[in-house]
């Protein structure tokens, strides 16, 4: 499976709940994919996806939060799994999609073939879920409303050659419009 397919399937399941997508190629696949205005695209700030959707899930514990990270991206910021881990918000749901590679740079390897990113989600308290094939991972999200988070769901993918477009909105376009929707009752 290649992270666009992988995303698609989440998607197929998740509908218009928030989700915030971390910078690079995850913010493209889910631009292309399904734009709307309950995503909030990282442009920049490596990392930062996890941090930010932690917020976002304490400030509306009525949502399901989804965080669209890449294993690069977390392993930038690790902190952030023992915050999550340590306040616990039942209505998180962190989705890595793991090639070994930071592929929005070049495909240089992460180290996530040697530490594994789900181990390190079990010891902060996520409920956890690893997929390598699409029916493991339509499995998983049927199972998603009978457990309280936070969860992760690590879905292991391959590099693709296929590129999708840059996001196309300014960064202030996408904060505006990704706060007037958290305020919208749905």
């Amino acid at each position: 499976m290649i992270r666009k397919e992988a995303m698609q399937v989440v998607l197929d399941e998740i509908k218009n709940e928030p989700i915030i997508s971390a910078n690079g190629y995850i913010s493209r696949d889910l631009f292309e994919l399904k734009e709307k205005n309950t995503n909030f695209y990282m442009i920049g700030s490596m990392g930062l996806a996890s941090s930010i959707g932690l917020g976002v899930a304490i400030k509306k514990p009525q949502k399901r939060i989804f965080i669209f990270d890449g294993d690069g991206n977390i392993l930038m910021n690790l902190g952030s799994l023992t915050t999550i881990g340590t306040l616990k918000p039942k209505n998180l749901v962190h989705v890595i999609f793991d090639n070994n590679s930071h592929e929005s740079t070049g495909g240089q390897p992460t180290n996530s073939n040697k530490i594994q990113i789900s181990e390190l989600a079990k010891i902060s308290n996520y409920h956890v879920f690893v997929a390598t094939k699409k029916f493991q991972l339509k499995n998983i999200l049927k199972q998603l409303k009978k457990i309280p988070g936070p969860i992760m769901i690590v879905i292991k993918i391959k590099n693709s050659q296929k590129r999708s477009h840059r996001v196309s909105l300014d960064p202030p376009i996408i904060k505006n419009r990704f706060m007037k929707a958290l305020l919208e009752k749905n």
